[in-house]
């Protein structure tokens, strides 16, 4: 019985390889003549490649594991295999046989190793923590030799072995750009990362301490890079109005590039049949990050938070993603759905993305994993997780309806059979995938009809295909942070913003209210036959002063008119922000017709309007025209024209 539940579920996971197997192909990866793993990128769409030389598609779960060392810790009750099963082998042979069934083929991070799980594997190593890489002293002359000694060891159990598909260096690094310069910026003179960093600004500016005044406030008595340097503790902070983010986001670069390429230095020596997988982005990126990582990299990996109870993905993150690293392979690291509805008690408590019912779970979970499919340069998606938090969360508080399983073990079946279905079809997505294309025209625009309720924090009751407009304009070399959503009713106009961004609160020199001229701001004109109207929506941090705790980190908006240089008040609109705070970032506006001027309108009549977004500290910016966004707003017949449609 034991070997006829091994050979159903090798010839299950070989189903989902593509294309079929040839007869010389080696049936079982166990049997692969050698361990190398590789990418390719076949009529546009980009593939694994086992080590029997096969095209796979990855459909990974995370915390592939038993569980908790015990069924009851802390006063929580955890999943705990040995609660259910009388022996490993059985609670393994279950676990595998259902993930089969349910279209998994991959064990993804912080899961069991190939030796203990004979799937597909995507370890995280922690390298660049174990080496002390992160918030020590990087640029240390020994960091190199630190990492490669790391990595022999972290990798030693997993080196030659064939389903050992690559490696994580690390999670969710986030290369948050404040953060990175607001730390090394206080260390001691004597921290080489401190100087490296000094160095960068001498050069950034030309050695010039008046200019980086321009920039940055330091202590009065400080007058030379030299000071900055042999300083500790002090905080050099932006300076509003000026251009000192730019340096900021140089350092990240610097910092970023300095990582990878010691890691895959590392990573290849140690095992070089293994690709390198990168560090797992945290739901965002930083486009500076990800350009230094694309040279070293095999495969960028991303967590991602859907971004609608229906599955939608947004498409400029991918978009991006793709212009910034020259179309490297994408692996979406870590995905998930939550349910409010739930046996195990889990309360959600956090951003991330949950919905009322077991029901919308499995729907939107099956939606969302096609969209992944449909692009040509993600080869693969893993689940988070196998099992459910405990109830009352795990001991850093993350409580959250993840699994695939209770924690009694017991499956969320509408889940698994819909998510199941689905995944079974993705490798044939996969292969007939296209990117959504935001394409640039010049024509009139169409703008559906919806009803939307601006007030149920949900962009679920958005017809997103027809409404996302074409993709901003950022010139070189930025790309986009966002894209834009419009739809028409009655009542008036409905505006909708998908992006990202990112804010330190400790980056920032002022006091009182935060600046408005260093927020993110959305600029919309509009001109619907009564003469332009223009108007800013802005997205504000809260005071530093005031958030000393990450979750207590609360954007607010205003929306004004921008016909002064005061900013009154839009008659009868509405704004919803709905966002994780940051960096991820989505809102929806309602305006109504009479805020421009105009009569209510109907399906035929055409309007005119431009949209732009400046980022956080005026970092970088896109607009719908290619004009800089006050040059846009100031030229109205620049803008585009678009007709509402039934």
């Amino acid at each position: 019985m034991k070997r006829h539940r091994d050979i159903l579920i090798k010839l299950a996971w070989l189903a989902i390889l593509l294309p079929a197997l040839p007869a010389s192909a080696c049936p079982d990866l166990a049997d692969a003549s050698h361990s190398r793993w590789r990418v390719e990128t076949r009529q546009g769409v980009s593939w694994l490649i086992t080590p029997c030389g096969e095209s796979f598609f990855s459909v990974g779960v995370n915390v592939l594991t038993g569980g908790a060392p015990s069924r009851v810790d802390k006063g929580r009750v955890w999943y705990h295999w040995e609660t259910f099963y009388s022996t490993f082998n059985a609670w393994r042979e279950s676990t595998l046989r259902r993930l089969t069934d349910w279209g998994f083929n991959t064990a993804g991070g912080w899961s069991l190793p190939p030796q203990s799980l004979p799937w597909p594997s995507t370890p995280d190593l922690e390298l660049g923590r174990t080496a002390q890489f992160h918030w020590f002293d990087p640029f240390h002359p020994d960091m190199a030799e630190r990492m490669r000694a790391e990595a022999r060891e972290l990798t030693a159990s997993y080196k030659g072995n064939p389903y050992r598909i690559g490696y994580f260096s690390d999670n969710e690094v986030g290369w948050w750009n404040g953060a990175l310069f607001v730390y090394y910026i206080q260390r001691p003179p004597a921290n080489h990362t401190k100087r490296r960093l000094v160095e960068m600004l001498r050069a950034h500016y030309e050695n010039d301490w008046s200019r980086f005044l321009k920039d940055f406030v330091v202590p009065r008595e400080m007058d030379s890079f030299e000071d900055l340097l042999q300083s500790q503790g002090v905080v050099a902070r932006l300076r509003p109005g000026g251009e000192g983010i730019q340096a900021v986001r140089r350092w990240t670069g610097m910092v970023a590039g300095h990582y990878y390429r010691l890691a895959r230095q590392a990573i290849k020596e140690a095992d070089p049949d293994a690709l390198f997988l990168g560090d797992r982005l945290p739901i965002y990126y930083d486009p500076v990050a990800v350009r230094a990582m694309a040279p070293y990299v095999d495969v960028i990996s991303t967590n991602y938070n859907a971004d609608s109870p229906d599955g939608w993905i947004a498409p400029y993150f991918f978009d991006g993603l793709r212009r910034l690293s020259g179309n490297k392979p994408i692996l979406i690291s870590e995905w998930f759905f939550a349910a409010r509805e739930n046996r195990t008690g889990n309360l959600n408590n956090g951003h991330l993305m949950t919905v009322d019912t077991q029901s919308e779970r499995a729907r939107g979970a099956a939606a969302a994993a096609r969209r992944f499919a449909g692009q040509p340069q993600v080869v693969g998606l893993h689940w988070f997780q196998f099992y459910d938090h405990p109830k009352g969360g795990r001991d850093d508080g993350e409580d959250y309806n993840f699994g695939l399983v209770d924690v009694n073990d017991q499956p969320y079946d509408e889940l698994t059979a819909i998510l199941g279905k689905a995944n079974k079809q993705l490798a044939v997505v996969h292969q007939e995938a296209s990117a959504i294309s935001q394409t640039r025209t010049d024509g009139t625009l169409a703008i559906p009809k919806a009803d939307i309720n601006p007030a149920d924090r949900s962009l679920a009751d958005w017809p997103k295909e027809q409404a996302l407009l074409p993709a901003p304009f950022a010139p070189e070399p930025e790309i986009p942070f966002g894209e834009f959503y419009l739809s028409w009713a009655p009542s008036g106009l409905r505006l909708a913003f998908i992006g990202m961004d990112y804010h330190d609160l400790d980056l920032l020199d002022y006091e009182g209210d935060f600046p408005l001229a260093e927020a993110l701001r959305v600029d919309w004109g509009l001109d619907c036959g009564a003469g332009p109207r223009r108007y800013r929506l802005y997205v504000i941090p809260p005071q530093r002063d005031k958030a000393t705790r990450h979750d207590s980190y609360n954007m607010h908006t205003r929306f004004c008119q921008q016909e002064t240089e005061a900013c009154e008040p839009v008659p009868g609109a509405t704004v919803s922000y709905f966002g994780s705070d940051q960096p991820r970032i989505t809102l929806e506006l309602h305006l109504p017709w009479s805020a421009p001027g105009c009569q209510a309108l109907a399906g035929g009549a055409e309007i005119r309007l431009e949209l732009a977004s400046t980022a956080f500290h005026r970092s970088r910016w896109m607009s719908l025209s290619g004009l800089p966004p006050a040059d846009a707003l100031r030229a109205p017949t620049v803008w585009r024209t678009a007709k509402l449609v039934e």
